[in-house]
């Protein structure tokens, strides 16, 4: 009798916590500190019901109706979250240049875009990274003004925050050799005759008119073709494994909202807004976070993002000091500290999460101080403003993230990128506090990885690789650039699952394989944490799982 009871009650359990989806055989790692490894998940609707053996979960099988997913010893962890993303449509006219050595490669692109397109049309490209060149010298407009007479052409460097434009855009924009330098910006110039190169840096980029024609084609043609943008850039993400993305400022909402109508939205977004004190922009965003909540899972209104300082790369990060390679330069704020401040004081005083670009270390430690004041004037609260990049830093700030409540938003290819030119320009001292993952984890930072797309790739692999080696993606010998700041794989996970989550106030429900948690996983294509570190790149996505659906399946 007792048997009997006993089968029944298990029976009517059963019925009620039937998975739709079971992985089993996986080393599934969690995230979650009170069960870091398992084997087996089971998930039910968007949610996961359970976490454990592959034993403890067949009970959730009817093999009816639940579909199994044999991990076979491949990783299993939660949906990558890429905390910094310049997400949006994929163009397929973009001219893409990365990783290029050769100049002559961008006249030759740029020549075969001019064959595909009207005159007058905008030819527009980018990811140039003048320190892989292997002159490593700045572009100029002769490269292109050749084959480029009657088209306007700009063309972005890999750190989006110089372009190299033709001497079309030029004349259009009314830029000579007597136009001044505008606030926090730069017009490159020919040292001899004092014309411009072609090189815009920062707020010079603002300058830009293109005089483009717009394309032969119908409004309806035109949204047609950004749709079939988005999809692709979604379908891309998902095969990365990323499931969701924190675009930092301005992006479409409508877009969004039309693409999850349609039910094919496979990635969470955060959207927010440019950084302003401005009461009547202020009220605009009040207006949109109320409508895309925080305690929303797909669309929501994120932080309000705005630029302190340049890049590395292009020489206008805020340095204390001068450039080691440029000593007649210190960086190109984009504001004044009396203007950031009073932005920041607004926002946080109505209750805005922000983040804030911050390569230099004159730039972090004045986000720094601009935050430590919203805290004594507008009172503490669980703000977790954030810096955006976080690059380089004096020792002394290093622990005031943590004891600040600071995100540290991080994209740890910036590493293995910068590191080529990084102690040319700002030397050894200053390079040692540079891409501190583990002294600001190790003093109490909170941090979020991403990539930085498109100013990087999409792909985590490559961060992850950057984490655990701060090599070359090539590959090198030794222990990588400054060794005592490479973090464990487990650690650089957790930044680019929970570390993310917690960054968008969503650590409660998403960033950990753990039960009651959103069903957002990425089966990858072996066990990392066995991988040798030069194929660790190699790793792919065999399964993305978001809201519990699979969303993307690797053909083999």
């Amino acid at each position: 009798m007792f048997f009997a009871l006993m089968t029944v009650c298990t029976f009517g359990c059963r019925q009620s916590e039937i998975a739709d989806l079971v992985i089993s055989g996986g080393k599934v790692f969690t995230v979650d500190e009170s069960e870091p490894e398992a084997a087996a998940v089971a998930i039910k609707g968007n949610r996961i019901i359970a976490v454990g053996t592959d034993k403890e979960i067949s009970r959730y099988i009817d093999p009816a109706t639940t579909k199994v997913i044999d991990a076979a010893g491949r990783t299993v962890l939660p949906g990558f979250n890429d905390a910094h993303a310049h997400f949006g449509p994929v163009d397929p006219d973009y001219i893409e240049l990365r990783y290029i050595t050769d100049p002559a490669v961008i006249t030759h692109r740029v020549k075969e875009q001019v064959s595909r397109s009207q005159k007058g049309q905008l030819i527009y490209g980018g990811h140039w990274e003048h320190e892989m060149f292997t002159s490593r010298e700045w572009p100029t407009k002769e490269l292109i003004d050749a084959v480029s007479p009657d088209n306007p052409v700009v063309l972005r460097r890999t750190d989006g925050h110089s372009a190299l434009v033709n001497s079309y855009v030029l004349k259009q924009s009314g830029i000579t050799r007597n136009t001044p330098d505008p606030f926090g910006g730069e017009i490159m110039r020919d040292p001899v005759t004092g014309d411009p190169t072609g090189i815009l840096k920062e707020s010079a980029m603002s300058l830009i008119r293109t005089g483009a024609l717009q394309a032969d084609r119908s409004a309806e043609e035109e949204r047609e073709r950004e749709w079939r943008g988005y999809i692709l850039a979604l379908e891309q993400a998902a095969s990365y494994g990323i499931t969701s993305i924190q675009i930092p400022g301005n992006a479409d909402f409508e877009m969004y909202d039309s693409i999850m109508a349609l039910g094919k939205l496979t990635c969470r977004i955060d959207i927010g807004g440019e950084l302003t004190a401005d009461p009547a922009r202020l009220d605009r965003y009040e207006e949109l976070r109320q409508k895309y909540p925080s305690s929303g899972d797909w669309i929501r209104f994120g932080y309000l993002k705005d630029f302190m300082d340049g890049t590395l790369g292009s020489a206008t990060a805020m340095m204390f000091e001068p450039f080691a390679d440029e000593p007649d330069k210190t960086g190109l704020p984009q504001m004044s500290y009396e203007e950031l401040e009073a932005r920041v004081l607004e926002a946080d005083r109505r209750g805005f999460q922000i983040g804030i670009h911050a390569i230099g270390p004159k730039a972090n430690n004045w986000i720094l101080n601009a935050y430590a004041k919203a805290r004594e004037v507008n009172g503490v609260r669980d703000s977790r403003h954030r810096s955006e990049h976080a690059q380089i830093l004096i020792e002394e700030d290093i622990p005031r993230f943590g004891a600040l409540g600071v995100i540290a938003s991080m994209q740890p290819t910036h590493c293995i990128t910068d590191k080529r030119f990084a102690e040319k320009r700002i030397g050894s001292e200053r390079s040692r506090w540079a891409y501190a993952w583990k002294s600001l984890a190790d003093n109490g930072a909170q941090l979020a990885f991403g990539t930085d797309y498109s100013v990087e790739p999409l792909n985590p692999m490559e961060g992850l690789y950057a984490s655990v080696t701060r090599k070359d993606r090539g590959g090198e010998e030794g222990e990588g650039w400054f060794p005592m700041e490479k973090i464990s794989m487990g650690k650089a996970i957790e930044f680019y699952t929970l570390g993310s989550a917690y960054a968008q106030f969503m650590e409660e429900r998403k960033g950990m394989i753990r039960k009651g948690y959103l069903a957002d996983i990425t089966i990858l294509s072996e066990n990392i944490f066995d991988t040798p570190e030069e194929m660790i790149m190699s790793v792919k996505a065999d399964y993305t799982i978001a809201d519990g659906k699979i969303v993307y399946e690797r053909l083999k």
